[in-house]
This record gives structure tokens, C-alpha cells and sequence, in this order.
């Protein structure tokens, strides 16, 4: 006899549909699974052979062959287990054929016949939703996240004994869930706050300027002055996601496994921080089988690393592309595979070695200090927007209230209201924040009025600037008059976002 069960796995970002072909024949017994299985699927048949046997029904004693259609793409992972065992007892009669009609399977089995979570559930329900699919059995810890798509019914399915009998005489109740409503009642205030944070007020303006506009930032200052704890204070100020956003993050957890019956929807920004010792493959992605890194786990969030110069430099370049194309693509053994990273790159670094360069505290030489910060290439720096410094604090900074500083509430109302202008803005292009403007979009909407002009010409001549710094000044000049609710550059917002550029001035 021979049956087909529709289940998935994921390629990239999103899922494809895997036809599980079981056929049942006479002849020599045995269980072959063919369609480019790899180990965790090809142990799938003592698995299912035991958890079929554990639950109480008889194994067949046939010849068993099973395909994984389409047979061309590498298949990998325990989720096959669940539609294998349902196509054998389909074939020996246990289940009618009819009872799986637009059903979709996914899940591991255990021994003992219980359903074990496995990742990448939530973008192969979406594609069996696409391909006309309505009723998704999955195992109970997944359900939630399966039920995240929204016009499908979703079943939990605790045990291999628990689906037979849901087809027979004790059906299992449905899991539904109202994703807006979950979206809107999840808590998204934060413990920790900008007003927390003494002095450093003008690099507090530099990440407001950098969250307006999805600018890139560097701060370089030394140990203690806070740059660390401004860094983790940055998604406090971004704008929150978007249902659509968050459904895009969701998927990239999802796929590398990070999800959790607490955390099923990513209603927060992502806030990723690799230790300086990550290698590129941890930062890109990739494995034998690819998986989202580092920079695809930061989309539509924050990637910050700490101390930039002590990574590998192999590591740091990798990052070129994705910050200038938004996506990243992984080429491996496993198939090619497409990631969005869409980040906002948050950095620091010390002047020097020591860290306290201009300070009688400093040992460095000239070279040592060249040989330091040499470590970031050039075409890299170029992709920073903004290099702010940030100086040591003072103590009457620390031990004084600093009644005035502001509160993260009352900058993120103004870095909205700047997205909000960037929305109406780029409301009939492909881009949505300044940082992204191209070459054409800059002429158009970055226009200097005279002294603005005369201002930046001076600057990129004895600056000696490239063409990307030059069009980065530009562009977060732009978010600058944004958050000044301005519809034109003028000169003090060219001035400013000069400010910005510490590495060009080389001021060390």
C-alpha cells in the first residue's frame, strides 16, 4: 500500500513542503528512507519503529521504503518521525487514509511514543497555510507558536496514541489563538532607562540621532565612561515593532531554536551581543546545514559589539555586505540560504590599547596605537555612520541628581515622530529609514541650502572624506532635521552631523 503525508522543513528563512512517501510492500523486511536523508532523519526508523511498538500497536513486518519528495534538497532533523509513523499506520489500516485530508505533520518522537518540540515550526506552517493546508498537528509544546498563524486549526498533539485516537472516538480540542491580542497585551517596558545613565549627554544625542535614522554607531572612550551601559539602553529608545516585524524575528527564532513557551511571539526588539571572541560563521551563519547567525538574529534590532577591535578581523569584514544589502546569504554543504539582516550595528572601543590615551595613565606608543585601531578596516569605519566620543565622567556628574537628564519615554517620542516623517517620506519606495537612502534618493531629499553647502565642501576637502562619508554626513543630517520636525538641512544640522565623524578627523 502506498500513502502520502505532507510535512515540512525549512531552507533558508522559510519553509518548503516535504511530501513523506510511505510504501508498504511483500518481500524481505526492512525500513529504508530515501530523499536525501541525513542521520538524525535516517534514525527516524528506530524511532518510529519503537514508539509504534511502545504504544501499544503492532510494527509491520514488510519491506518499508519511504521517500522525502523533493528528493533534490538535503533533509535534516527529527520533525519527519511524526508523518512517517502516521503513513505506517495508514497502511496497515490502523488510520483511514481520508482522516489526514489537508492535514499537515511535524514532530519528533520519542521511544516511548511522545511528542517532542522541534524548531522551524512556525515558517512551515505558514507555507502549508499557503499551500491550501487547514488543519496543522504538531507536538503540544509547538502548538502556541504554530497557532501564531492565524485561519488554520491547530492540534496539539501530546502522544502517537493520543492522534489515533483523536481520529477515532476522543478528538482533540483545537488551539486557537488571537495574535493582536497577544501582541498588545504583552509587556514591553523595559527596567532600564536613559535617565540612569550620568553625563555623557552628547553621546546621548548621538544614539537618538542614530535611532532616528537607523544610523550605525561607534563610541570610543575610555574604560568606565559608560559606553556599555548607553549601548544596552539603546532599544529603549527605538520605535516597537510592527506585528509584521515581529512575525519576521519570530521566524528567525524559530528556525535556530530559541523560542520558548514564555517568549512565542518577539514583541521586542532583538538586542544581540556575540562576545569578541565569535568566529564568522557565528556572526553570519552557517553550520553544515545553515542557521541564522548573529547578524540575521539582529534584524529589525540592535547588534552590538563590545570593545569592536578585539574581534576577529575575518569576523568584522563579514559584516560589509550584510550592513550595506540588509541580507545575508550562506553558502554550505546544506543548500544556500537567504537571511535578512536588517540590523543596527552599536560598537565601542577604547582610543587605545590601555584605554586611556591623553591621560598620564597611558603607556601606549604611536605605533601601538596605530596598530590598534588599524584593526578596522577602512571600507568598515565607512559603513559606521556615527564615531562619537565619549569622555570620562566627572564626579560631580556621578554624585549630583542629574534632575535633568531625560528619560528614555521622552527621547523615543521624538525618534518616532522622526520615523514617522521618514514613513511619509519613503511611502512609495523600497526603503524606510534614512540610513538606507542610495545615491539618487540622497540628491532628492538631502538638499543643501547655501551655507550648508559651502559648509560640507570645506569639510570633505580638508577632511580629505570619501564618497560614502560624504553621503553619510548627508544623510544624518537628515535624521537631525528630522528630529528637528524640519523639513530642510540647515547649516547647524550639517555642523552637527560633521560632529559625528571622529574617526575621519583622526583626533588621536
Amino acid at each position: 500500500m502506498f500513502i502520502k503525508v505532507a510535512s515540512g522543513a525549512v531552507l533558508g528563512v522559510d519553509g518548503y513542503i516535504v511530501d513523506v512517501e510511505v510504501d508498504l510492500s511483500n518481500g524481505l523486511p526492512g525500513f529504508e528512507i530515501v530523499g536525501l536523508p541525513d542521520s538524525a532523519v535516517k534514525e527516524s526508523r528506530e524511532r518510529v519503529r519503537a514508539a509504534i511498538r511502545n504504544v501499544g500497536f503492532s510494527f509491520p513486518i514488510k519491506r518499508i521504503t519511504v521517500n522525502l519528495a523533493p528528493a533534490d534538497i538535503r533533509k535534516s532533523g527529527p520533525a519527519f518521525d511524526l508523518p512517517i509513523a502516521v503513513g505506517i499506520l495508514i497502511c496497515t489500516g490502523i488510520l483511514k487514509p481520508e482522516a489526514i485530508a489537508g492535514g499537515f505533520f511535524a514532530g519528533e518522537l520519542s521511544l516511548d511514543g511522545i511528542l517532542r518540540p522541534v524548531s522551524g515550526i512556525l515558517p512551515m506552517v505558514l507555507t502549508a497555510k499557503a499551500d491550501g493546508m487547514t488543519k496543522m498537528y504538531v507536538p503540544a509544546e509547538n502548538a502556541k507558536e504554530a497557532a501564531l498563524v492565524g485561519g488554520i486549526e491547530v492540534y496539539p498533539i501530546e502522544t502517537i496514541a493520543s492522534l489515533v485516537e483523536h481520529f477515532s472516538a476522543k478528538p482533540i480540542d483545537r488551539l486557537d489563538m488571537n495574535i493582536t491580542e497577544m501582541f498588545g497585551t504583552t509587556e514591553s517596558t523595559y527596567d532600564i532607562d536613559f535617565a540612569d545613565v550620568a553625563g555623557q549627554n552628547l553621546v546621548k544625542r548621538a544614539l537618538e540621532v542614530a535611532a532616528a535614522g537607523y544610523h550605525n554607531a561607534l563610541m570610543i572612550g575610555p574604560p568606565g565612561a559608560g559606553k556599555t551601559m548607553l549601548a544596552r539602553r539603546m532599544p529603549t529608545i527605538l520605535p516597537d515593532l510592527s506585528i509584521d516585524e515581529s512575525m519576521e524575528i519570530t521566524k528567525l527564532y524559530s528556525i535556530a531554536g530559541l523560542l520558548t513557551q514564555k517568549n512565542l511571539l518577539m514583541t521586542r526588539r532583538p538586542f544581540r551581543t556575540p562576545h569578541h571572541t565569535a568566529s564568522y560563521i557565528s556572526l553570519a551563519g552557517g553550520g553544515r546545514t545553515p542557521m541564522p547567525g548573529e547578524m540575521s538574529l539582529a534584524h529589525n534590532g540592535v547588534l552590538f559589539l563590545d570593545e569592536l577591535p578585539e574581534f576577529q578581523k575575518k569576523a568584522l569584514e563579514t559584516m560589509r555586505q550584510p550592513l550595506e544589502d540588509g541580507h545575508i546569504t550562506v553558502t554550505r554543504i546544506g543548500g544556500v540560504c537567504t537571511y535578512p539582516s536588517v540590523f543596527l550595528l552599536l560598537a565601542t572601543m577604547n582610543p587605545c590599547p590601555c584605554g586611556y590615551h591623553g591621560t598620564d595613565r597611558c603607556t601606549c606608543t604611536e605605533g601601538e596605537i596605530s596598530k590598534y585601531v588599524d584593526k578596522i578596516s577602512g571600507p568598515l569605519l565607512d559603513r559606521i555612520d556615527i564615531q562619537v566620543e565619549a569622555t570620562a565622567v566627572r564626579y560631580n556628574e556621578i554624585s549630583q541628581k542629574q534632575k535633568a537628564a531625560e528619560d528614555s519615554a521622552t527621547i523615543k517620542e521624538r525618534v518616532e515622530n522622526a520615523r514617522a516623517r521618514q514613513q511619509q517620506r519613503f511611502k512609495n519606495e523600497s526603503i524606510y529609514f534614512n540610513a538606507k537612502m542610495p545615491a539618487s534618493m540622497i540628491e532628492k531629499h538631502c538638499k543643501l541650502g547655501g551655507e550648508a553647502a559651502d559648509l560640507l565642501k570645506q569639510v570633505f576637502d580638508s577632511m580629505s572624506l570619501s564618497a560614502r562619508a560624504y553621503h553619510k554626513i548627508l544623510k544624518i543630517a537628515r535624521s537631525i532635521a528630522d528630529l528637528a520636525d524640519s523639513a530642510d538641512i540647515g547649516e547647524d544640522h550639517v555642523a552637527e552631523s560633521i560632529s559625528y565623524r571622529g574617526l575621519d578627523r583622526k583626533y588621536w
